[in-house]
């Protein structure tokens, strides 16, 4: 099989999608949420219902955390221990909407 100028050409615009594509994608800036002991609850409440290691891979691999369940603990501890948002933060209603929580 012979490889014509076509080729060269699907090959070559594949190498500058895949260029941009990795030149766009940049250093994640998302923050984590601390795993310390004041957001010990948060964690808890988004892996209360956590499987197990005896659990099967399925359910280990495609369990997402209860993110609603422990947004709701966010704002008032914020609040109560006077942690102050930055001036440009969005709703306080979604924290782990742009925050993430770090893996167990």
């Amino acid at each position: 099989m012979k490889i014509d100028k076509r080729d060269w050409m699907f090959v070559g615009l594949i190498v500058v999608v895949l260029g941009i594509f990795i030149g766009i994608s940049g250093r994640e800036k998302t923050r984590f949420v601390p795993k310390d002991a004041m957001h010990k609850i948060a964690y808890e409440a988004a892996y209360k219902n956590a499987p197990g290691a005896d659990a099967s891979l399925f359910k280990r691999v495609f369990f997402k955390p209860d993110k609603k369940g422990a947004e709701v603990l966010c704002e008032p501890c914020h609040l109560e221990k006077k942690v102050p948002f930055p001036p440009d933060h969005p709703s306080k209603n979604r924290c782990l909407f742009c925050h993430k929580l770090k893996q167990n």
